[in-house]
Order: structure tokens, then C-alpha cells, then sequence
């Protein structure tokens, strides 16, 4: 829609207030409201204030007034405000400048598109995330100087089978065969479907939805792919109605990649391709029916894994997930069909849906930062023809330590994966895509608000280890 459009449906839908949202540095929407009087076609050129300076990551108190510049293109009514209420994803703009704001995620994202644009390879990137999630009936936790826990719990635990529920009925998916069993071990069933029911109201294309591997609620909702900006969007709309209609039924969802020990974690595997006046250029007559270029992006995603891990498994917890020796994407292989290879070339017979999956990201990611860094990596393996080997169509699992060693590997920890970003990044400045300044700052921020107060804590298994040393 245009901003006229916009206003116009505004009207149609009887709106009462119009609440803008936006996304942080680390990846967490933001939002404020107006009413409808203070809303018209001039809001989208003329923007409106806040302060910068309360928004993790980004500006210093003496220089804090930013504007928000609303994208008519993504207007929607909010599925869950009582009172009709226009919806507006925003971009961050300097108000003196009026240029885009170097932190702002959707920038960076915009701008990614339009660096493949120039670079004449592609005019399209798409990507197709699979963000996993575990639904929980409460979560309790706390951290202090002297005391530190968390609680999940969930009817569908495994831990539950003994419990008085006043009648436990059993149906309680085991440790590890969560993946699609029917109801009632499946218990939800009817939230997955409501929840794919407001998925759809805003717009967005679901394939699919199951139950995942893990007991206590993992759950999985595929949508349909899209350009990289409007993914970055969609993503932000996927959590929002994920944990808001798990929150209206006494539910809660968490996007953290590993909540439980012992099982599975979630992770965010993303289907990638890109394309030129409609057609898909990784369809070839390859390995696995992929083209040269595709091969070359592949190798360009193996060669900056590692700091790539930075942006696309930003969090301390996702390496609780990417551990050696289990059944993580932690592998830099590439193999057709293979799921135990960090990527992994879907089958399918239709050019149009030749694609590579990479599997290592989770969902507690940026999306706009995390695709706009993996196409970065794709673009400069192209550009500079990385080859990325032969391909390892073997049980990556089931091989020996010897048969691993000459295997390369994602990063091992947030740390590491901060290291390696600092040490190779320039292909991320190309085009200004990504700058000094945002490297920098999310470096600066991860270790400051992460991996130092994480590595500073003592942990409950620590005392059952080390308490009678």
C-alpha cells in the first residue's frame, strides 16, 4: 500500500490507534502507539521521535532524539489489541541527516539487497527460516549473589509421568521421539492450529506445522519463503503471534535454542537462493542439481562460518545447542540430502525449488542481521569462486575422532564466535552493508551484557561437582 492507501485502510478497518513498531540491535521488537488523530499521509514523510538512548545498542544520552519513519508496505491490522489498532513495522532514521541509522537491523537488511542488486549477480535473495520453539506451562527463574535457578515445566514433560494431575493420563512424548506422533501424545494440536489461523490473518504463507523432536513442548510452524527484507519482517510477525497466542491460552514460548537438557534444541535452519529476472540461479546440473554458483556460496558460508556464528547463534545459550559429538549442525560439510551436514541440499525435482538449507542458525537470532550476513558470505564466496570441496554424503555422527579431525567446525561458544567476527568481517563491509561501527558495537555489547556476566556466574552443577573439593 501506498501511505494514502494506508490511511484509507486505516478508515475501512475503523482504527482507533496506530502502534509502530521497530527493531532493536539485538533483535527484540519495539513498539508505541498514537491515537488515530495524530496519524495521516504527512506521519510517513515527516516520521516521529523517541528517544535512542533507551534502545539497547545504539545512541549515547547527549545525542539520543532518532525518528520512525513507517513503511506504509507494512501495514496490517495487530491480531491481539482489543480496540482495532493499525500496525506499522518502522525504519530508524537520523533526524538531522535523514539518512538511515547505521544500527537499525531493517537498514542493514535493505541494504544487503541492494549491494546483490548492484553487484549484478542476483536482483533477489530468498530465505526460508524454520524456526523451532518450546511451549511451556510456566517458567520460573532468578540469578542473585547467592543464589541462581530456573524452572520449566510442561504437561507434555517426560519428568511428568509420576505427578498427581488429578488424573495423569499419561501420553507424555519420551526423551527424543516428540518428532509428529498424533494426539494426545501431540497435544497441541489446536494451539499449533490457532495459531497458524493468525499467522494467516496478517498475511503470511504456512506450508506446515508439527510437534518436534524433544519432549516438553517443542513445536515447529514453516512458512513460506521470501525476499530477504520481507522475511526479516515475517520473522518478527512469526514470534509476536507465536508467543501472543500461546500467552492469551495460559501458555508461554521461548525461542531460546536449548531450554532443556538432555533433548533436542531448537534451531532456525535457513533455505537460501538466489535469483535473477525470476530465475532460480542455483538450479544446475551439479552435485545435488545445483549450479557452479550455488557451489561458490556454499563456499563462501563455510569460509566465514565462524563469524557468521556471531549474528546467526548470537546468544551464550546457542552453544549449549552446537555441542561436538551430539546431533548438532556443527559439521562445515555439504551433502545432498545429508542431515547430520551443517548444509544440506534439499531434494526436489523442480528447478524452481533447488535451494541449500543451512542448518546451524537458531531462532534466538536477528533475522534482518543473521540473513543479511549469510547472503553477505554467499556474495563473497561467488565473487572470489570459493570452492568448497567434495561433498561428505557419510553419517557425520557416526564417524571416528581421526575420520573428524581434517572436518572443519562452527565456533565453539559465543566468545569464540565474537573472536573470529572481529578477526574476519570485511566481507560484511562491502556496500556498506554492515559498518566498522555496528561490528564494533555488537562485539562491545555481546561480551559486556553476555558473555561476561554468563562466564562470571557460578552454575547449580558446579556445586554438585566441585562443593566438597
Amino acid at each position: 500500500m501506498t501511505a494514502r492507501e494506508v490511511v484509507v485502510f486505516a478508515a475501512e478497518n475503523n482504527c482507533q490507534m496506530v502502534d509502530y513498531k521497530f527493531l532493536d540491535f539485538v533483535g527484540v521488537w519495539q513498539h508505541f502507539s498514537t491515537p488515530m488523530s495524530e496519524f495521516s499521509e504527512e506521519t510517513f514523510e515527516e516520521g516521529i521521535g523517541f528517544d535512542g538512548s533507551s534502545i539497547r545498542g545504539w545512541q549515547p544520552i547527549h545525542n539520543s532524539d532518532m525518528l520512525l519513519i513507517p513503511d506504509p508496505t507494512t501495514a496490517k491490522i495487530d491480531p491481539f489489541i482489543k480496540i482495532s489498532t493499525l500496525s506499522l513495522i518502522c525504519d530508524v532514521i537520523d533526524p538531522i541527516t535523514r539518512e538511515g541509522y547505521s544500527r537499525d537491523p531493517r537498514f542493514i537488511a535493505k541494504k544487503a539487497e541492494a549491494y546483490l542488486c548492484s553487484t549484478g549477480i542476483a536482483d533477489t535473495a530468498n530465505f526460508g527460516p524454520e524456526p523451532e520453539f518450546f511451549i511451556f506451562d510456566d517458567v520460573r527463574f532468578n540469578s542473585t549473589s547467592n543464589e541462581s535457578f530456573y524452572s520449566l515445566d510442561s504437561v507434555e514433560g517426560a519428568w511428568n509421568t509420576g505427578r498427581e494431575e488429578f488424573p495423569n493420563l499419561g501420553y507424555k512424548p519420551r526423551h527424543k521421539e516428540g518428532y509428529f506422533p498424533c494426539a494426545p501424545t501431540d497435544s497441541f494440536v489446536d494451539l499449533r492450529n490457532e495459531m497458524v489461523q493468525v499467522l494467516q490473518s496478517v498475511g503470511m504463507r504456512i506450508e506446515a506445522s508439527h510437534h518436534e523432536v524433544a519432549t516438553g513442548g517443542q513445536n515447529e510452524i514453516d512458512m513460506r519463503f521470501d525476499s530477504l527484507l520481507h522475511m526479516g519482517d515475517t520473522l518478527q510477525w512469526f514470534k509476536y503471534i507465536v508467543k501472543n497466542v500461546a500467552f492469551r491460552n495460559g501458555k508461554t514460548v521461548t525461542f531460546m535454542p536449548k531450554p532443556l537438557f538432555g533433548d533436542n534444541g531448537s534451531g532456525m535452519h535457513c533455505h537460501q537462493s538466489l535469483w535473477k529476472d525470476g530465475v532460480n540461479l542455483f538450479a544446475g546440473d551439479g552435485y545435488g542439481g545445483l549450479s557452479k554458483m550455488a557451489m561458490y556460496y556454499i563456499g563462501g558460508i563455510m569460509k566465514h562460518a565462524k563469524a557468521l556464528c556471531a549474528f546467526t547463534n548470537p546468544s551464550t545459550n546457542s552453544y549449549k545447542r552446537l555441542v561436538p559429538g551430539y546431533e548438532a549442525p556443527v559439521n562445515l560439510a555439504y551433502s545432498n540430502r545429508n542431515r547430520s551436514a551443517s548444509l544440506r541440499i534439499p531434494v526436489t525435482s523442480n528447478p524452481k525449488s533447488k535451494r541449500i538449507e543451512y542448518r546451524t542458525p537458531d531462532p534466538s537470532c536477528n533475522g534482518y542481521l543473521a540473513f543479511a550476513a549469510q547472503l553477505m558470505a554467499g556474495l563473497d564466496g561467488i565473487e572470489n569462486k570459493i570452492d568448497p570441496g567434495q561433498p561428505l554424503d557419510k553419517d557425520i555422527y557416526g564417524l571416528s575422532p581421526e575420520e573428524l579431525k581434517d572436518i572443519p567446525s562452527v565456533a565453539g561458544s559465543l566468545l569464540e564466535a565474537l573472536q573470529c567476527l572481529k578477526a574476519d568481517h570485511a566481507f560484511l563491509l562491502k556496500g556498506d552493508v554492515f559498518t566498522e561501527d555496528v561490528i564494533e558495537k555488537w562485539i562491545e555489547y555481546k561480551m559486556e551484557a553476555e558473555v561476561d556476566p554468563v562466564r562470571m556466574r557460578p552454575v547449580p552443577l558446579e556445586f554438585q561437582l566441585y562443593y566438597d573439593c
